[in-house]
């Protein structure tokens, strides 16, 4: 059983927004108050009851009221949440126009902007005007190339704003892997910028935009925002961001009153193993999920302030900004995170600014452990309430670093969820307990199972991690699916009427869940099923090993386990090291999980997003071709996993 690490205090429970909405469900359904399993019941059993009541508890503003809640419920996919129901995104997340701060931006230079509520109002009305002023309509496609800058949130407003769809990615994104998401869409226009910082250095796009507009056809303005340090291209279509103004008068924002199922986000599956997935998101369903999410299990609210550290090439960037629906000011931070000389960056910017909510992801607690960050002992963190963590799964070790390192009194959550519900599916409970390597709950009206390979739920052990009923964040779809078959095959070929979310995870005594890895990495020797988080979680505590990635490979019939590891500075892989992971293994998990064989390497292969690609570290020891490189943040890496001879032995 999981060791107890924090419990919060009766007050802070009774002033958790969970517990008020609990209260409500209690006087106006008959639900236990207090009782988060009976509550959690009743969100799954009784969902229109359940999302209604979120609906009037987080005030959604909308033009038009629902005819119903939901219709054709037992359908997945299918069922319709909110029909008749007309409302806008950006509408909800401009509720207000005060001085109070709405953006706050941060970058590794320690330069600092703010945006007021009402001036982030006024520049997304600018904005909207203008694209409006470009023809584009409702329906259109609007993508951003940019860092995590306030001109990301804006230009993702105003796109909203008008019913237009929005698309983002990171721009240090490589151009294949550019048109390979962006092409697919066709967007109208695209905001970027000529050059952006990362690790101390300048990173031109200059030379890149000739060829993305090249590459992009269906782009008719491209608009850059100018960083001020280098060269604009001379284009034909090009626009400054600063001349945006000059397009169209804007006094305020004319919102688009749009149904609930209205697309408004298109992500896109990492793209490791083929192209992308385009990711069609609805726009009442992402608000919907996402003030559930923040109110109910971040307890967020007005006077918070919330930061995660993200791209806007990843979910956790839509997740983010959707604070503003909460009346939270919003952090935006953008570059390294973490430098040899200011290893405690982020929570140098946590204590300036009062960050209430810290998120990140658990390959940046690893990282600020292995660097020696003690925020515990060098910062107040007075306001620090909750800190979350996701992109990978928390190893127990880092629980232990954060209540150590970090803050004793603190709301860890480890939240899982992805891209395909831009939302979780097992996240934090800010009125409950937090157990050593566990994720406490299943989200609220998540209908969250652990299934066997035959489709049936267990109470115990592992299997793979489903959704067996509806929800509204459910994606409208995929781009370019008309009849909806890769769709329904993504998700619902498995365990049809099933959402089958592809993480091997299981259910703990306490209600909450261990994700062991991602379903199709799943180890396999001598018929034995392993996720691969069971080794990471022993095999990074190790101090000599930085990192590790683990794969399956298939050897004389069956399938060998290969630990890959990339040591710290000055660490050496001999016989010694090689036994204590092996013992570690053996004596911590069970000698199925000790590895046959055990390799260093000098980097680990990732995605943009920082998750580390074991599918495609598998295909390249096989000799298989990884079919989009594109997607990784470092390709390169890969080459040294190709006809290694201990592979052979």
């Amino acid at each position: 059983m999981s060791d107890l690490l924090w419990t919060p205090d009766p007050e802070r429970v009774a002033a958790t927004r969970l517990t008020q909405f609990s209260r409500l469900a209690a006087q106006r359904h008959g639900v236990a108050a207090g009782d988060y399993a009976a509550l959690h019941r009743w969100s799954v059993e009784q969902r229109s009851q359940f999302w209604q009541l979120v609906w009037d508890y987080t005030g959604i503003r909308a033009t038009r009221a629902a005819d119903d809640v939901l219709v054709d419920g037992d359908r997945m996919p299918g069922a319709r949440w909110f029909p008749g129901a007309e409302l806008n995104f950006a509408a909800n997340l401009l509720r207000s126009r005060d001085d109070g701060p709405a953006l706050i931006a941060r970058n590794e230079s320690g330069a600092r902007r703010v945006l007021s509520r009402a001036g982030l109002y006024d520049e997304v009305a600018t904005v909207a005007a203008a694209l409006r002023a470009m023809g584009v309509v409702r329906g259109d496609r609007v993508a951003g190339l940019l860092p995590n800058v306030p001109e990301a949130v804006i230009a993702m407003l105003a796109t909203a704003a008008i019913g237009a769809i929005w698309s983002s990615g990171s721009p240090d994104f490589g151009v294949s892997a550019i048109v390979d998401r962006f092409g697919q869409i066709g967007p109208k226009v695209l905001f970027t910028v000529n050059g952006y910082r990362y690790g101390g250095k300048r990173h031109a796009l200059d030379e890149r935009l000739p060829a993305l507009a090249r590459a992009l056809p269906t782009v008719e303005r491209i608009v850059v925002v100018d960083d001020g340090a280098g060269a604009v291209p001379v284009l034909p279509n090009l626009l400054a961001w600063a001349a945006l103004a000059d397009l169209a008068d804007a006094t305020g924002i004319e919102f688009a009153a749009l149904p609930f199922d209205h697309p408004l986000f298109v992500l896109y599956s990492s793209g490791t193993t083929g192209r992308p997935k385009c990711i069609v998101h609805g726009a009442g369903g992402t608000l919907l999920q996402h003030l559930k999410e923040h109110r109910l299990h971040t307890d967020l609210g007005a006077g918070d302030v919330l930061f995660y550290y993200t791209t806007c090439g990843w979910m956790m960037w839509n997740w983010l900004v959707s604070g503003l629906a909460s009346e939270a000011t919003v952090v935006l931070f953008d570059g390294i995170p973490l430098t040899a000389d200011r290893p405690a960056l982020l929570w140098d910017i946590a204590d300036e600014e009062g960050i209430s909510v810290f998120g990140t992801s658990a390959k940046y607690l690893q990282a600020a452990e292995k660097a020696g960050v003690r925020a515990c002992r060098s910062h107040h963190l007075g306001r620090l309430r909750a800190i979350l963590s996701t992109g990978s799964p928390l190893l127990p070790a880092q629980y232990d670093y954060v209540y150590d390192g970090i803050k004793s009194d603190v709301h860890l959550a480890s939240i899982s969820g992805g891209t395909d519900i831009v939302s979780c599916f097992v996240l934090g409970n800010p009125a409950a307990p937090v157990y050593r390597g566990e994720i406490q709950c299943a989200g609220l009206g998540m209908d969250v199972r652990i299934f066997d390979d035959d489709g049936r739920a267990r109470e115990r052990g592992t299997g793979e991690l489903v959704c067996t009923r509806a929800f509204p964040s459910m994606p409208v779809g995929f781009w370019d699916d008309p009849d909806g078959s890769r769709y329904r095959q993504a998700y619902f070929d498995r365990f049809p009427g099933v959402w089958a979310h592809g993480d091997y995870a299981e259910r703990t005594v306490h209600g909450g869940f261990v994700i062991h890895g991602r379903s199709d990495a799943v180890l396999n020797p001598g018929g034995v099923r392993i996720g691969t988080a069971e080794i990471y979680r022993q095999v990074e505590t190790i101090p000599e090993i930085a990192e590790s990635v683990v794969v399956g490979q298939s050897w004389e019939d069956d399938v060998r386990v290969v630990l890959f590891v990339r040591l710290r500075d000055g660490a050496e892989l001999d016989e010694r090291l090689r036994r204590r992971i092996c013992d570690t293994l053996r004596s911590h998990a069970s000698p199925r999980h000790v590895p046959a064989r055990i390799i260093a390497v000098t980097d680990i292969p990732r995605t943009m997003s920082g998750k580390i690609v074991e599918l495609a570290v598998r295909e390249v020891i096989h000799g298989r071709p990884v079919k989009n490189r594109d997607a990784l943040a470092n390709p390169q890496a890969l080459a040294q996993f190709a006809d290694l001879p201990e592979l052979n032995e």
